[in-house]
């Protein structure tokens, strides 16, 4: 009933933050994106401390390969850039382009979450580098297993938003949260930004 309400031909320039709701919204996922920064600072601590304690087990620079890790980062920013048109066309009151962008980010989430889960696979089976295997395998697995469960919440986010909004068209009820799960999707991006340097690159090199 409220989005009827709220339904306007003649959207504001930016309705995500046109009324007071939206703008609550906005703020309150700003305090909340504050906690998820705390927690991975910690988990990058934590990897960072635990690194190179392999034991017995393969070493970063044995098993990290990263030609599956650069296409894994090319597809997620490229997601990151279908979700910038998908709010393009949002401010510009164009439900169906904006549908279409979101669709396109939802299929790369999800082509970058099946090649993690392959990566953590070929890891496993070909190298024997399991959650258990070693301080360092606890704390990579954490940290890269913790992103990918943001990638898939981020991606059952959209899809419900999609799902749920698929025929009501834009409005300043339902603006504010497709704007606010594209900035989730971003934070997710940049995340990754670092754990592609931190865990994979110096991995390599170091």
């Amino acid at each position: 009933m409220a989005d009827d309400m709220l339904k306007s031909t003649n959207l504001p320039q930016n309705p995500e933050r046109a009324t007071l709701e939206g703008r609550n919204k906005f703020m309150g996922f700003w305090f909340f994106l504050g906690g998820e920064t705390v927690l991975f600072a910690s988990l990058f601590g934590t990897y960072l401390a635990l690194r190179n304690s392999n034991a017995e087990g393969p070493a970063a620079n044995e098993i990290f390969g990263l030609e599956l890790v650069f296409i894994m980062t090319i597809v997620l920013l490229t997601s990151s850039l279908t979700s910038v048109y998908a709010m393009y066309h949002m401010k510009n009151n164009d439900p169906k382009k904006m549908q279409l962008w979101l669709g396109i980010t939802v299929v790369l989430g999800l082509i970058f979450l099946g090649l993690e889960i392959f990566e953590f696979y070929e890891y496993v089976h070909h190298y024997e580098f399991g959650y258990t295997t070693s301080a360092f395998s606890s704390a990579f697995y954490t940290l890269v297993g913790f992103h990918g469960g943001h990638v898939a919440f981020g991606l059952v986010w959209i899809i419900s938003l999609m799902v749920r909004n698929a025929k009501r068209g834009i409005n300043l009820y339902n603006a504010p949260k497709f704007y606010i799960a594209s900035l989730y999707w971003h934070f997710i991006d940049v995340v990754w930004v670092f754990i592609f340097t931190v865990v994979y690159l110096m991995g390599k090199v170091g």
